[in-house]
């Protein structure tokens, strides 16, 4: 077969064998845009990924998360124990159980509304959040039971390109990294696609800007 694909190629053949080291490809490792152009792009992509994109800025997070939970008509709501319990407390609608986790089963998990969580970076230009396991963002399991994932992203972890995140992760290298690209979905061979078979059916991001 190979002696057939080189009669086939010719003198190119001999380019195969060629002992010269491969030409250095110039990957970009660090991005040129704004804070404001990296949170459009985010945006944009997190849309792309049929995810939900709320902007705000650090004084209204408590009543944008109230807002976004009422919309979803949440009535009970996991937070792992390191997130910001006030303004999260201060955000929850009257009735609105919030249940703070201490290692809660897959089955309790699977009876809870959805899971608000921290990130521990946001990839603008391929609309991917990374969690770490942190305190903010606790146990990959809260993140993939519940069926909604409110993730709460501050502008300061919104990097443009992978490279930056891989650096940015690079000292938390050795912990459990989930990356998320929009809600679950996947795809039967005739393409239908179905939402929240490997983790939540619906993923909103609320992008916080300092003031």
């Amino acid at each position: 077969m190979l002696a057939r694909i080189r009669a086939a190629l010719g003198s190119g053949a001999e380019s195969l064998t060629d002992a010269s080291p491969p030409l250095a490809h110039a990957y970009r490792t660090l991005g040129d845009l704004d804070e404001t152009r990296r949170l459009d792009l985010l945006a944009e992509r997190l849309a792309d990924y049929r995810a939900a994109v709320c902007r705000t800025v650090r004084s209204e997070l408590a009543a944008t998360v109230g807002a976004a939970l009422a919309a979803r008509g949440v009535r009970r709501v996991v937070v792992p124990a390191g997130l910001d319990l006030l303004v999260v407390l201060q955000a929850l609608p009257p009735d609105v159980d919030l249940i703070i986790d201490d290692d809660l089963s897959p089955h309790d998990l699977d009876a809870i509304d959805g899971v608000i969580t921290g990130a521990a970076v946001a990839i603008a230009e391929t609309g991917t959040i990374v969690l770490d396991g942190s305190p903010d963002q606790g146990r990959r399991a809260i993140t993939l039971v519940p069926d909604y994932h409110l993730c709460i992203v501050r502008a300061d972890q919104v990097v443009e390109l992978v490279p930056e995140a891989i650096a940015r992760l690079a000292s938390r290298s050795g912990r459990p990294l989930t990356w998320i690209s929009g809600p679950s979905a996947t795809s039967d061979i005739e393409l239908s696609r179905v939402e929240g078979v490997h983790g939540p059916r619906t993923l909103e991001v609320i992008l916080v800007q300092p003031g």
